[in-house]
Order: structure tokens, then C-alpha cells, then sequence
């Protein structure tokens, strides 16, 4: 409506002067205003008519909004009443289900009283049942149990008939025994005093040992002073031999070499053929050579004893006592 108005005005202002100028001939500038002049009438007649027609389709939807609203109205005094009588009958029915909910309490705690009762029931049934099956199970244990011990009764009456078996065994062989036992004594004393007699033979073995490694100036074998036994005996005894076999090599090195020194003190020999040994005839044979070094021999006994005797105190040990030579002859004879 209000661009229809504007287009009106416009046209107004436009034939106005084309009034006042009417006498006048148009230039073409005026002419070009004219012709967009008239389109523009014609476009605002065309949009005043549509316009018109947008009006009354207006008019005609303002009456079906209105005749909406109305009934929109009625409706929603219906509405209204329906919600008041909603409310009053929501009023009755939350009373009705306050009354239902307490009822329905009511029902569940008794309901709950009897799942009570029930599962009790039922707990002192099951304790029944297993009272019961225990009492089976007790008797059927009793069955075997006398089963068991009428075998065993029967077992204890078979090995008491053995065990009579066994002890008459058991008296002989203990009857043997005891000859065994008295036997191993006789034995054992027998053992006992053969091993009191090695005791003392051992002693008295000792005893020269050291004697005569104290007569030989010899270190004991044993340096800890203790009393040697056994293999610790042997091993001073194996000791002593070989220091007294190095002793008697050194007194033949030694009377060797005194002998040559002797020869040497005064006499005219050539020591590189005595150094040799005895001179061989070679004119003879093997066993008169032998012959005649046994006879050289059996006269230079009693020189060569002189010669001996001189030298004695070097290589011998000191001769022991006569108390001690007689005590170790007594020990000896035993």
C-alpha cells in the first residue's frame, strides 16, 4: 500500500508541469522523462492492482485468523475447564494412590514377613536334610567301620598266631645270640689282651727307637714330643733307616778316604792307581785274582781293625750305659 501511494505522488508531480508546458514543444530529453513517466504510471497501476488484490486476500486471511482465534478461544475455555477438571479429578487420584502406595507397603512388608518365614522354613528343612544325610552318611561309616573291624579282628587273630611263631623263633635266635655274645667276649678278652701285649711291645719299640736315635744323635722323627703310634711308628722307623744308611754311607766314604789319607802320610804309592782298588794280576784268572784279594783281605783284619779303632770316635755315637744296655736286654728277653 505505501509503494502504491509513492507511485501515485510521483505521477501527480509529473503532469503537473507537463500541464503548465503543454504549449511548448517537447525536447527529446523531456520526451525520454515523458515515456519513463508513462512506464512508471503504468507499473504503479499494475503494482496498485496487485496490490489491491494482496489486500483482499489480507482481508480474507485476517477474517479466517480471526475466526481461528475465536475458536482458539472457545477452545481453550474448554481446555480450561478440562484442566480444572483434570486437577480435581489428579487431586482424587494422587489420594487414590496414596491409598493404593500405603496398601501396597502394607502388602510388601507382610510379603516380606512371609519371605521371611519362607526362607526360615526353608533353612531348617535344608539343616534337616543335612541332618539327615549326616546321619546316613554316620551309619554307613558304623557299616564300614564294623566291616573293617571284624577284618581287623580276624588280621589281630593271624598275627597273634604269628607273633607266637615268631617269638619261639625270636627265643632261639636270641639263645644263639647270647652264644655269639658270650663267644665275642671270650674273643674280645682274647683280642684285648693280644692288643695289651702289641701295646706294650709297641712301647718298648718306641723305647729303642728313641734310644737308639738318641745314641745316633738323630732328630725325632716326631717333633711335636708326642708318643708315636701306628703309621707315625712306621714313618719313624722308615726315618731312622734311611738316616742310618746315610750314616754308614758317609763312614765308608769316610774310612775310605782316611784310608787313603793314611797312605798318603808316608808312603810311596801312586794314589791314582790305588784309587782304583784292588791291583788285578793279569797273568792269572778271574777267580785266583778273587782268591788272592779274600787272602789280602783276611791279613789286613786285624791292620785294618788298628787302623779302625783310630777313627772310631769320628763316625760311631757314644756307647750307652750298662744300665741302660742291661734294661733294654730285659725287654728284649720278654
Amino acid at each position: 500500500m505505501v509503494g502504491s501511494l509513492g507511485w501515485t505522488k510521483t505521477l501527480v508531480s509529473l503532469r503537473r508541469p507537463w500541464r503548465k508546458q503543454k504549449r511548448k514543444p517537447l525536447s527529446r530529453r523531456q520526451k525520454t522523462k515523458a515515456a519513463l513517466a508513462r512506464e512508471a504510471a503504468a507499473k504503479a497501476q499494475e503494482e496498485a492492482a496487485q496490490y489491491k488484490d494482496e489486500a483482499i486476500d489480507l482481508d480474507k486471511v485476517k477474517r479466517l485468523v480471526e475466526s481461528d482465534l475465536a475458536a482458539a478461544r472457545r477452545k481453550y475455555a474448554g481446555l480450561k475447564e478440562e484442566l480444572l477438571n483434570s486437577e480435581i479429578a489428579q487431586g482424587t487420584a494422587e489420594e487414590a494412590e496414596k491409598k493404593v502406595h500405603e496398601d501396597l507397603e502394607v502388602e510388601q512388608a507382610c510379603s516380606r514377613n512371609l519371605s521371611d518365614d519362607i526362607n526360615r522354613l526353608k533353612k531348617a528343612l535344608q539343616e534337616k536334610e543335612d541332618a539327615i544325610l549326616l546321619l546316613g552318611k554316620l551309619i554307613e561309616d558304623l557299616r564300614v567301620d564294623k566291616t573293617e573291624l571284624a577284618r581287623s579282628s580276624e588280621n589281630i587273630k593271624k598275627a597273634n598266631t604269628d607273633l607266637v611263631g615268631e617269638n619261639t623263633t625270636l627265643e632261639e635266635r636270641i639263645r644263639g645270640l647270647k652264644d655269639d655274645l658270650l663267644a665275642a667276649q671270650a674273643d674280645s678278652q682274647s683280642l684285648k689282651a693280644q692288643i695289651k701285649g702289641e701295646v706294650v711291645l709297641t712301647g718298648r719299640l718306641r723305647t729303642a727307637i728313641n734310644d737308639l736315635s738318641t745314641s745316633w744323635e738323630l732328630e725325632p722323627a716326631n717333633k711335636m714330643g708326642e708318643a708315636a703310634r701306628g703309621n707315625a711308628l712306621i714313618d719313624q722307623l722308615c726315618y731312622l733307616g734311611a738316616t742310618l744308611r746315610d750314616r754308614v754311607r758317609d763312614t765308608l766314604h769316610t774310612g775310605v778316604k782316611r784310608a787313603m789319607a793314611v797312605v798318603c802320610s808316608g808312603f810311596s804309592y801312586d794314589m791314582e792307581v790305588v784309587s782304583h782298588g784292588f791291583v788285578t794280576n793279569i797273568s792269572k784268572t778271574d777267580a785266583e785274582n778273587e782268591e788272592r784279594f779274600h787272602a789280602l783281605i783276611d791279613e789286613a783284619e786285624v791292620l785294618g781293625e788298628r787302623l779302625v779303632k783310630l777313627f772310631e770316635p769320628e763316625v760311631l755315637p757314644p756307647e750307652a750305659d750298662a744300665g741302660a744296655e742291661d734294661g733294654g736286654e730285659g725287654r728284649d728277653d720278654d
